[in-house]
């Protein structure tokens, strides 16, 4: 046996199993900014080995002395004490960077091993940087860090002793519960006085949670107080006001998932921490979550309801990962799905491919499965089953075979498409592989179907197992009605896409009108069309007509969807037919304008949270589409702004229009406007750059196209190789809509190979070429200005 079998392996072998890790973090945060340690690792040997083969990346190994130079892993930031530039750890290990800070088994499923009595040996290995003692099975952590005596340390556990060595403090944590190596966190920061005025992070606030332990044989009900859990939340000198929100979304969070999984929070406390260079948005490391600072802190002066949206899901999807993820963990990154959403299908080989699973598949795709899944069983026999084997359980629970149902499901890419006609009160489906490229796959799956006949007390479920399939509804309807709606996937339940027959559709539509729908209901039908319309299996014709119907529309997320569908109908019809355009813009300002008049530029006392957001969302796209009286009023309030920004005439929420307003009335004679955002874009952070870089218009895609490839190598240099860089070339490369382009860009990367990027860029270019089907479809129809026309002066 050689040792250069194991170089490039995606796996280790698993002749050498973790059981326990005692680490010492000694970490020096001045300019030099370096760490070294030592790492002690338990471990069994289950076969015979002249080798131990382990994770390690960047890592310098020699007499215990480590540096890095890696962007993850553990890295430096950065933030401004008091106009002074200073320095911070802190930890980022999803998904394959532990190996960065330390020597281990940095795979997920290495946190446990079940002893096997006869193959199981012993083994004491010493080398310079790795003692190795026989132990028991079970992956734990004892962490030990050494730092500056003035700042704080963090880890998943509380702290048990401090030992002071002059200037120098040793800080020793409580031994972790069992947890993979990704999980493991250490956050070093300026700690602040008791009077929250000098220093660098306060802690915002400290609450007790008083957790339950609620036990299967009494159902949801409390029985005795098993913890006391703190909560605290660690924010910037001066903004501990900021972090209140996202702490109450946390305890109402712990106290949701506790009773729904009717199993407690495994550990005493939990702690949060806005950082203020990180590039994911946020990182559920066992009991001590780390934020990106703008996804933890809201300001109710500054922060727009949309952002208070994100927050929130944000905040409830990273505390859930203590019981998905944390406590129950995938073997591979192969299985994000327990994690991100069970999206198995993804096939992850290779460390190199790990982070770009991160994407929408694998949290879009996955939640909508177990969605569709809880909707077709009930939630009582989805919500008891309580093991790892999940699929066995439910089954158990609720008499069907879901390995079978699911398999289809998490095994074999995307998600179908129905079409449904009707004729003598029959129903006729059939499933097809929903496509975007408009291509037709040879999937095929086994699909929760569910109706509802013309009123919600009139519905029928099914599963459609085959490629065709037939239901009689002659029960529910009188012989002599077919006017009837009939909608298919209630509630949009279903991981499935929906097209009907024109008569179908167009009862749908006159529903719609008569707000007879459920606004779930009212949202699907949306959202299947324009997906629909995408894959070139729906003319723009008839999704006009449909967004027609949303004319009265009241709803705020019913709204929030028509306004998205406005953007990319005008997006890709500035493209296939530019002349047109403008009445377009025409047609979707009067959709909209009702709810603008409805809202007002100012908020209202008492108002939901849901009509802050529209109201921003509603008053952005009105300014987008050139609304003449939204942009007068908001360059008018804009220069109130420029002289007092804490002016109530421009909140938060509706700024951005104001923004846009001033941007489109600028030009080479008439720069005030300009020069004035730009002060404003000055004051943005280098990693807060992505978001610029979503809200690219199509005016200025070929400049930025150009842009990245003039400056490629600088921008791997500044962002590395890792998730920051997949936003620069997805939302600079898809903008793009011409074969030329798409044949452009994969040459320039074909010459600047980056396996970091190869999945991103792939899906990017397939973007392009969908665009470039989808403008020749659109082109091809006929009187679309006609149309619109009409449809815009339509009462």
């Amino acid at each position: 046996m050689n040792i250069e079998q194991f170089k490039g392996l995606a796996r280790l072998p698993k002749f050498a199993i973790p059981s326990h890790y005692d680490l010492h973090l000694k970490l020096d945060l001045s300019a030099a900014c370096t760490f070294y340690g030592t790492v002690k690792i338990n471990l069994s040997i289950t076969e015979k080995t002249n080798f131990l083969v382990l994770n390690a990346n960047q890592l310098h190994v020699h007499q215990a002395l480590f540096t890095t130079s890696g962007n993850q892993g553990l890295y430096r930031c950065t933030y401004v004490d008091e106009g002074v530039k200073k320095n911070m750890a802190v930890t980022q290990f999803e998904a394959a960077d532990a190996r960065r800070c330390f020597p281990c088994w940095d795979e997920p499923a290495l946190k446990m091993f079940w002893q096997n009595e006869k193959s199981a040996a012993k083994l004491d290995i010493v080398t310079t940087f790795l003692t190795v003692d026989p132990a028991d099975f079970w992956a734990t952590f004892k962490i030990t860090l050494d730092a500056p005596s003035e700042l704080t340390a963090l880890s998943n556990m509380p702290i048990i002793d401090e030992k002071l060595d002059g200037n120098i403090k040793t800080v020793y944590f409580e031994e972790t519960p069992v947890m993979s190596t990704y999980l493991v966190a250490v956050v070093v920061v300026r700690k602040s006085s008791p009077s929250l005025r000098n220093g660098s992070f306060s802690v915002g606030s400290v609450v007790v949670v008083h957790m339950l332990r609620w036990t299967a044989t009494t159902g949801l009900s409390a029985t005795d107080v098993v913890a006391r859990v703190k909560v605290r939340a660690y924010c910037p000198v001066g903004r501990s006001d900021e972090g209140k929100f996202a702490l109450e979304l946390t305890i109402k969070s712990l106290d949701i998932f506790t009773k729904y999984f009717s199993t407690p929070y495994p550990l005493p406390k939990l702690d949060m921490v806005a950082v203020p260079e990180f590039a994911a948005g946020a990182m559920e490391n066992f009991g001590l979550i780390v934020y990106r600072d703008n996804e933890m802190l809201y300001s109710d002066s500054k922060s727009t309801a949309r952002r208070k949206q994100r927050m929130s899901i944000v905040v409830a999807h990273e505390v859930a990962h203590h019981w998905f993820g944390n406590l129950v963990t995938m073997e591979w990154w192969t299985h994000l799905w327990l994690n991100e959403g069970f999206a198995t299908w993804v096939e992850v080989h290779h460390v190199h491919g790990v982070e770009q699973v991160f994407d929408d598949i694998g949290y879009r795709k996955g939640s909508a499965i177990i969605r569709m899944l809880q909707g077709y069983l009930g939630d009582d026999t989805f919500q008891n089953a309580k093991t790892e084997d999940l699929w066995r359980v439910i089954s158990e629970e609720s008499g069907v075979n879901i390995n079978s149902l699911m398999d289809c499901w998490t095994k074999q890419k995307g998600y179908p498409v129905i079409y449904v006609k009707s004729k003598d009160h029959i129903l006729e489906f059939e499933q097809s592989q929903f496509l975007s490229s408009g291509l037709h796959g040879d999937g095929e799956w086994t699909v929760p179907i569910t109706l509802a006949l013309g009123s919600y007390d009139k519905r029928k479920n099914f599963l459609l197992e085959s490629k065709f399939g037939t239901v009689d509804i002659s029960e529910f309807f009188p012989s002599s009605d077919e006017t009837l709606w009939i909608k298919v996937n209630v509630e949009q339940s279903g991981f499935y896409r929906v097209m009907y027959e024109d008569r179908l559709a167009a009862q749908l539509r006159k529903a719609l009108e008569n707000n007879c729908l459920l606004a779930t209901d009212k949202f699907g039908i949306l959202d299947d069309m324009f997906a629909l319309f995408e894959a070139c299996e729906q003319p723009l014709s008839s999704l006009l007509l449909l967004m027609n119907a949303y004319r009265n529309e009241m709803d705020n997320m019913v709204l929030l969807k028509l306004i998205d569908v406005c953007y990319d109908v005008v997006n890709i019809s500035t493209d296939a037919i530019p002349d047109p355009v403008n009445v377009l813009k025409e047609f979707f300002i009067n959709l909209l304008q009702c709810s603008a008049e409805k809202l007002g530029w100012e908020s209202i006392p008492g108002e939901s949270h849901l009509d802050a957001m529209l109201r921003g969302e509603v008053f952005i796209a009105l300014a987008t589409f050139g609304h003449d009286k939204i942009r007068r009023e908001a360059m008018q309030r804009f220069q109130v702004l420029l002289n007092d920004k804490n002016t109530p005439l421009l909140s938060a929420d509706v700024r951005k229009a104001a923004y846009i307003s001033v941007m489109r009335n600028s030009s080479t004679t008439n720069r005030n406007g300009f020069e004035s955002l730009l002060k404003f874009y000055r004051e943005v952070r280098d990693q807060d750059i992505i978001y610029g870089l979503v809200g690219l218009s199509l005016e200025c895609r070929e400049t930025a196209w150009r842009w990245l490839k003039e400056n490629w190598d600088r921008i791997l240099k500044k962002y590395g190789s890792r998730m920051l860089l997949h936003y620069f070339v997805r939302e600079i490369v898809t903008p793009l809509s011409s074969n030329e382009k798409a044949e452009e860009v994969e040459a320039f990367f074909g010459s600047h190979v980056n396996p970091a990027v190869d999945k991103i860029l792939k899906q990017s270019i397939e973007r392009i070429r969908i665009k470039v089907r989808w403008i020749q479809s659109i082109k091809q129809e006929q009187s679309l200005t006609d149309l619109v026309n009409q449809l815009l002066h339509k009462e």
